[in-house]
């Protein structure tokens, strides 16, 4: 493995390890201890300028840095489904393999693609209300 691939994987790891371990209670416990300890120090500290900064600068660096980390795990989660998805439109008799990808076009072109699905819809509807017995459809 080359030595970019590893610096590049220890990261994937320890994004996805953050955002998880962030995303349960435990992390909004701890959070929320610090804010109360903060806030309790207030009057020790007489709520001076230097009190109000430590937080405000903690607060803002973690969620810079805490951005990047989401948007990583984020990133590789999309990619991860519509590799599933794109897989199971190859597999299957009768979906459009003109689908697959389409997460790499335009938003113009995903908007097409999305009206002719509607389209498809509707035609598909107005058939089975045509050749059911009782006009109603299989709905």
């Amino acid at each position: 493995m080359s030595e970019e691939r590893v610096k590049t994987h220890w990261f994937d790891r320890f994004a996805s390890a953050t955002a998880r371990w962030t995303g349960h209670a435990g992390a909004f416990s701890i959070a929320f201890g610090v804010v109360l300890f903060w806030a309790l120090s207030g009057p020790i500290f007489g709520f001076s300028d230097t009190w109000q900064l430590v937080i405000n600068t903690a607060t803002t660096v973690l969620t810079f840095l805490m951005v990047f980390l989401i948007q990583n795990s984020l990133n590789r989660d999309s990619l991860a489904l519509h590799v599933k998805l794109d897989e199971l439109l190859r597999v299957s008799t009768e979906a459009r393999n003109a689908l697959i990808g389409t997460e790499r076009l335009s938003e113009k072109e995903i908007e097409e693609l999305e009206r002719e699905e509607e389209s498809a819809k509707g035609s598909a509807r107005r058939t089975a209300d045509e050749t059911s017995p009782n006009g109603s459809g299989d709905r």
